[in-house]
């Protein structure tokens, strides 16, 4: 009887190994998958053209197949003919002898260059060497490396980091006919030549913290003039980076516009280039006001540039006298609540106004009627009339075609909510009408004549496609397609696009959902919710291989459902559904995410809403957090990644347009604050921060953590040094960032435990 006891025992212990062994196998082979896909755009080839348009306005050129088998195509939109530019077995013999030994690869062995001499030339480099083609005979001649000091210059370089925290790096600023680039040097504005790449410096009186800067500086058209500010952070809060890694450690002291706190004081200039004269714009009362230069008249003798007030709900169109600094309002937009918000603030306020003629009327974009549209005023401020109506917003103006009287713009004006499409209405107001087709997204690109645009197109389950198309939409050609088969070997599907209720369980949100390759419906996967809900974006993937969805995807081949929903408040479907957001930050993010998910679990019963993880970064990693504290009992792991542990203490730009400052809304700020939920923590918590952000400050989590440690709650958290608020997109940082999760998510959410659904779950 023992031994019988003895070989069953042995035959269950064999039975376990062999089932465990198989689930790391499985696992294994999981992970190899995650890893793949990971790199899912690599595996897309072609479905993308960058044109390079020539004299002509119409014709251009692109670059196809490098670096293996490098192809120049020359497109001819009027003949509707694409032809090799150049003669590839022509171009490698007669760089043969020049270089010494055969070009690399077997195409083209560049990809990039220059016309010279009215296009009957062209300048390229290849192994360092500089070489001059004649595009008739192909005769190709080696230029002296004296000739470096020829090049065109203005090459776009960078100058240096924005002057206050959070601010990306800012690049020169070249003017219109290539001669100058404005850059910024010892506090101080410069320019250089692109003769002889000599640098001049143009004004003597910026200090450290009162300083001349080039971001947003814009150049007159003819390049005589260019509008630049000077700005004095000198009463701004300040912030400590502390180098850790040095041999000596070192503190660093940033300027940060923290949310109630003194701003950045900006002077606007326009300065001469032939005078050499500065002139003070008179911008009026300059406190606590945001400024963007927008553009100039053509013959640039009045510049226009925007001013918002500090909260957001007043925005004035200016025009100002170069010679004289004197100012005129041209218009003035008023709301009850933000003005666009931070999305307005963070793409660019050019976007709004566009100058139309020799300056004598422009186009204006407005959500005055509580949609995105389009109206035509001329320059003294009069409104001559509204050119597009409709539940429906305009997101942008792509290309006004003066001469035919149409204006092409980007809208979402389809029953699927989210689709770009490109539209024409002309000058009139009538004759709207849609020149896209397909559904997802259209990315168009215009020539300079006006006459012709290529259409990059896509949608999460179907490839891109470029088309070159006439003006008013009749495709001519398609350029490139995608190439796919590559996806086969990961048993790849599209992901699933959804539409469920919000919590107040009438308003619809769309998102996408995505499987494991080995998806199985009678098993049950845990889930995971990647989450940003920031109120100046829209996050769900749209296009095919979205960077914003690769990692829900890859995530998903470890045995996980994830899904990424665009929840009320976020921007691109009226002000109305936006609004949500105003004075109520914290309040309906979280219940909006948890009724998607309970009523995808419902529809669903083989996600097990036992195990629901969340993951966030920056305003994600708020709301990660958040969601961890608000609803314990429905978010079990989380990953907050530079969490934020109270709105207050947060960029001025980021959080005021929607609570207004904190001294003016001390109830709205205490709500939104994640800090006084420290005790309400019952599931796993990671926190992730580098040392070195700059936008979510160190401290931030540092007041986490010590607010879990007075509640008494567990946490972990992974500290990377150095490095800041952008560290998802350094390369090997985020490679770690993204094991961390995976792991992290592994062992708390234990995919490979996949049961068949019970009904107890739900």
């Amino acid at each position: 009887m023992l031994g019988s006891i003895i070989r069953k025992f042995l035959a269950l212990v064999v039975l376990a190994g062999v089932q465990a062994f198989a689930q790391t196998a499985a696992q294994s082979e999981r992970e190899e998958m995650y890893s793949r896909y990971l790199k899912f755009g690599s595996l897309t080839k072609g479905g993308s053209v960058r044109p390079q348009w020539m004299m002509d306005g119409s014709t251009f050129w692109y670059a196809e197949g490098a670096p293996d088998n490098t192809v120049i195509w020359r497109v001819d939109p009027k003949a509707n003919a694409k032809t090799a530019l150049f003669d590839t077995a022509r171009v490698r013999k007669a760089l043969a002898p020049l270089l010494g030994h055969e070009p690399p690869h077997s195409g083209l062995p560049f990809n990039e260059f220059s016309f010279l001499n009215g296009e009957k030339q062209a300048r390229f480099t290849v192994e360092n060497r500089d070489f001059v083609l004649q595009l008739g005979p192909h005769l190709i001649t080696l230029l002296p490396s004296s000739s470096e000091d020829q090049k065109n210059r203005t090459d776009d370089r960078f100058v240096g980091k924005g002057l206050f925290a959070g601010a990306r790096g800012v690049r020169e600023v070249n003017s219109p006919d290539h001669r100058w680039s404005a850059l910024t040097r010892d506090h101080n504005l410069w320019l250089r030549s692109s003769a002889d790449d000599r640098s001049v410096q143009m004004t003597t009186d910026g200090i450290h913290g009162y300083e001349w800067d080039v971001e947003g500086a814009v150049w007159s058209p003819n390049s005589l003039r260019l509008a630049v500010r000077k700005a004095d952070l000198r009463q701004m809060h300040s912030i400590p980076i502390i180098h850790w890694l040095k041999s000596a450690e070192e503190v660093e002291w940033v300027r940060y516009p923290k949310a109630g706190a003194p701003l950045s004081q900006n002077e606007l200039f326009t300065w001469d280039i032939l005078s050499k004269r500065l002139v003070r714009v008179d911008v009026g009362l300059n406190v606590d006001k945001y400024f963007f230069v927008v553009g100039w008249r053509p013959d640039g003798s009045e510049l226009y540039f925007l001013k918002m007030s500090r909260e957001t709900k007043t925005l004035d169109l200016m025009a100002a006298n170069p010679t004289t600094g004197a100012t005129r309002s041209v218009l003035t937009e008023t709301r009850d609540t933000f003005i666009g918000g931070l999305q307005f603030l963070n793409t660019g306020w050019s976007k709004v106004f566009t100058m139309i003629g020799g300056g004598d009327r422009f186009l204006w974009m407005s959500e005055r009627d509580g949609w995105n549209h389009l109206y035509l005023y001329r320059s003294d401020g009069t409104l001559i009339r509204r050119l597009t109506e409709g539940s429906f917003p305009v997101l942008q103006v792509v290309a006004v075609d003066e001469k035919s009287g149409w204006i092409y713009f980007t809208a979402h004006a389809e029953k699927r909510l989210y689709d770009t499409h490109l539209y024409r209405v002309n000058l009139d107001g009538k004759g709207f009408t849609r020149l896209t087709d397909g559904i997802g997204q259209h990315n168009v690109e215009f020539a300079p004549s006006k006459e012709f645009f290529l259409d990059t197109h896509s949608s999460t389950g179907r490839p891109p496609a470029v088309e070159l198309k006439a003006a008013d939409g009749t495709v001519l050609q398609t350029l490139s397609k995608a190439h796919i088969e590559a996806l086969g070997t990961l048993n790849w599907s599209p992901p699933e696009e959804f539409v469920v209720k919000a919590a107040d369980k009438k308003t619809e949100l769309y998102g996408v959902l995505y499987k494991p390759h080995d998806f199985d419906p009678s098993r049950s996967y845990p889930v995971v919710d990647f989450i940003y809900a920031g109120p100046q974006t829209t996050v769900v993937p749209r296009t095919f291989a979205d960077v914003r969805g690769l990692h829900p995807q890859a995530l998903a081949q470890l045995g996980f459902i994830t899904f990424v929903v665009d929840g009320r408040g976020t921007p691109e479907r009226g002000k109305e559904f936006q609004d949500v957001v105003y004075g109520n930050v914290g309040r309906n993010e979280i219940p909006d995410h948890v009724a998607v998910l309970r009523e995808l679990g419902e529809r669903r019963p083989y996600m097990d809403l036992g195990r629901v993880g969340i993951l966030g970064h920056s305003y994600g990693g708020y709301f990660a957090l958040r969601a961890a504290l608000m609803a314990p009992d429905v978010y079990h792991v989380a990953v907050s990644s530079a969490p934020v542990a109270d709105l207050a203490e947060t960029p001025a730009n980021g959080i005021e347009p929607y609570l207004d400052l904190p001294q003016n809304n001390r109830e709205g700020y205490e709500y939104a604050a994640n800090l006084r939920l420290a005790s309400s923590l019952r599931g796993k918590l990671l926190l992730m921060i580098g040392t070195s952000d700059d936008d979510v400050r160190f401290s931030s989590a540092m007041k986490i953590a010590d607010a879990l440690i007075r509640a008494n709650k567990p946490y972990e958290m992974v500290v990377l040094p150095e490095q800041p608020h952008s560290l998802v997109r350094m390369g090997s940082v985020y490679a770690y960032w993204q094991e961390t999760v995976r792991r992290y998510f592994q062992e708390c959410l234990r995919p490979e435990q996949s049961l068949p659904p019970s009904k107890h779950q739900h």
